[in-house]
């Protein structure tokens, strides 16, 4: 994918994946989390293109990207094998942080730095208490209302824990309850996910590309009190990436918003990343933990947290 703008669909291990491109220059690869599409990340794509070539696409269930029902599938393999870039920088939001993370891992020659927001991190297991919707969510789910069972993930994923919707912007609650729900409508047709083997908790030492970690300091507890995955990655870290932690609540900290580009942005060139100031010598960057469950599988029950190692 060279040129000018343009979008389209990259044909993948049985799915048809939408993307679209913007700018020129070295790419920067928009991967979007699982409650969204690619259009959560409407309000950055002006900043990020002033620079990179900018490269995003719903990943295979999600906006306007289509799977062959029941086929088996792996998110990083398909980033690996779709999009037709040799070298790139990456900012995944959760689920798209997992799947960057996966890629770096199994491709470490073709990932020049990555930003990870809220970041899931595959085989990471979470022991977190539900959250007070879990029960209405289930029934919702069990009763086939979808509408519900979205509108209960934007309480729990963007409102958070720390205030109710009318103090979110009703914007933004709005469309990320619309993307919600396109994906909640094409789960049926998702196989089965191929986990990645070993998972990356296992291996976050070997991730070789400059990490920026960027995770909400209101985001649900169970989210940003998960620092054991990032520890292991604490000695090969250091000097190589940073943490920052905008005020926000886990729905809102990487995409949505116009501002959060700032933030992204802290962390320099992506190409060449500038050591932000938390990580200096004794303040490495580490990850946050789990924020959404590893696999990717995007059922409402499978996603939650508290009752698997999956998530949205």
């Amino acid at each position: 994918m060279n040129g000018g703008p343009e979008s389209g669909f990259a044909e993948v291990d049985r799915a048809s994946l939408s993307y679209e491109v913007v700018g020129n220059g070295e790419p920067l690869v928009l991967i979007h989390a699982g409650i969204a599409d690619r259009r959560m990340w409407d309000g950055q794509l002006g900043a990020f293109a002033e620079r990179p070539r900018v490269i995003r696409y719903d990943m295979r269930g999600c906006g306007r990207s289509d799977t062959s029902e029941g086929a088996p599938f792996s998110y990083h393999d398909d980033l690996r094998g779709s999009l037709g870039i040799e070298r790139a920088s990456f900012v995944g939001f959760s689920i798209g942080a997992k799947t960057v993370i996966d890629f770096a891992l199994n491709q470490p020659w073709r990932a020049r730095a990555l930003v990870l927001v809220c970041p899931s991190v595959s085989g990471f297991e979470a022991e977190d208490d539900p959250p007070d919707e879990l029960e209405e969510l289930v029934k919702a789910d069990e009763a086939g209302d979808l509408e519900r069972v979205s509108e209960l993930e934007v309480r729990i994923w963007v409102d958070g824990p720390y205030r109710g919707p009318e103090r979110v912007d009703p914007a933004v609650r709005d469309l990320v309850r619309e993307m919600n729900l396109i994906a909640l409508q094409n789960e049926a047709a998702l196989g089965e996910e191929r986990p990645a083997d070993p998972p990356a908790v296992e291996r976050l030492a070997e991730i070789q590309a400059a990490v920026l970690v960027v995770a909400g300091e209101l985001d649900r507890p169970e989210v940003n009190a998960r620092r054991s995955a990032g520890e292991k990655h604490r000695a090969s870290a250091e000097g190589r990436g940073g943490r920052d932690r905008p005020r926000a609540q886990h729905g809102e900290t990487g995409g949505v918003q116009p501002g959060r580009a700032r933030v992204l942005g802290r962390g320099g060139d992506l190409g060449r990343p500038r050591r932000p100031a938390s990580s200096r010598p004794g303040r490495p960057a580490r990850a946050r933990g789990q924020s959404l469950c590893g696999s990717g599988a995007r059922s409402t029950l499978r996603r939650a947290p508290w009752l698997c190692s999956r998530g949205p």
